[in-house]
């Protein structure tokens, strides 16, 4: 069974509650047939949302070409809303997830991770906890937090509460990396949103978050940007510095999603990386995500059975899903 992790959706259902009555601190409008726009306090207005980004028919087309079986869906970066305030974050949260679970309620070729309101981190446990009781396989959060990083200790509650739980957590960059050097040559995608996830999971690793709440499944998109890449130099920091965590313990804990495009660092991430912590990704719907995400796998030098579980297996394993649909 072909599973492909990485997958952004954000449903009608939630455009048209928002068109009909804003939420605290989110209006939508529309700007032409089938063209919506999310203004988020906080945070800049979103771009227009990609056609493929809410049409569930044309996604099903595709993963039909792709021979992917199943999707898990996460919500657009763009629309966290970290900036709202914390009692407006979760409402906003639980909108999107309401949403997200009516759009896919019956279709057993999808299945979702729920967003949290991460600004107010208590509040966050507590609705991952309902979340996954609602059928949710974890979270989604960003790679920072308004003012807070990922390793903040006033983002305990949370990670108590992911580990507790033994959550999958599945860390992605949001729409503002913060370098103006990325402003050019389409540097965001290409590099700024990797770059901006390497230095979240390097501060995880050295606060010990992964060896600290180890029932939490760190999930880390882009393949862990240049994280694998750097683990030398990582580890060469923790030698200088006996009072970091080891990141090498704490690489060993986490998972990647293989949007990497190239199997020869596939084939790299597969040696550095845990047996069986590479979950297939495509990052579907965006330009800049892997139209063919079977092909970098199978392209890839790997033994079959660690195909096999890149492809599917691990991912059912992991993330618990149902073998049956």
């Amino acid at each position: 069974m072909i599973v492909d992790v990485h997958a952004h959706f954000v449903p009608r259902g939630l455009i048209r509650r928002i068109l009909d009555q804003p939420a605290a601190g989110v209006s939508a409008v529309q700007e032409g047939d089938d063209q919506f726009r999310f203004a988020i306090t906080g945070d800049p207005p979103t771009r227009i949302l990609p056609a493929k980004l809410i049409d569930l028919e044309e996604r099903k087309a595709w993963m039909d070409g792709q021979g992917i079986e199943i999707q898990v869906l996460t919500t657009w970066a763009d629309i966290f809303g970290y900036g709202l305030a914390p009692e407006h974050g979760a409402e906003w949260s639980r909108l999107l997830n309401d949403t997200l679970m009516e759009a896919i309620a019956g279709l057993p070729r999808f299945e979702a991770l729920a967003s949290l309101p991460m600004q107010d981190p208590g509040a966050a446990a507590a609705m991952m906890s309902r979340a996954l009781d609602d059928g949710f396989l974890g979270a989604t959060i960003g790679t920072r937090i308004a003012d807070m990083e990922l390793d903040d200790e006033r983002l305990q509650p949370f990670w108590e509460a992911a580990s507790d739980l033994g959550s999958v957590v599945f860390v992605h960059p949001g729409y503002v990396v913060g370098d103006p050097r990325t402003a050019d040559f389409g540097l965001v995608n290409a590099v700024g949103r990797a770059q901006d996830t390497t230095i979240a999971a390097a501060r995880l690793l050295f606060a010990g978050i992964p060896v600290r709440f180890p029932g939490a499944r760190i999930l880390l998109a882009h393949a862990g940007g240049t994280l694998p890449y750097l683990m030398g130099r990582l580890k060469r920091n923790h030698e200088l510095d006996a009072s970091l965590g080891d990141p090498e313990d704490g690489f060993s804990r986490l998972l990647f999603d293989s949007v990497v495009f190239d199997p020869v660092c596939l084939c790299y991430l597969h040696d550095k990386a845990a047996p069986g912590s590479i979950l297939l990704g495509s990052d579907y719907p965006f330009p800049i995500g892997d139209p063919r995400p079977l092909r970098v796998v199978e392209e890839a030098d790997l033994p079959d059975d660690d195909r096999d579980s890149i492809l599917g297996g691990a991912a059912l394993t992991m993330l618990g899903l149902n073998p049956t649909g």
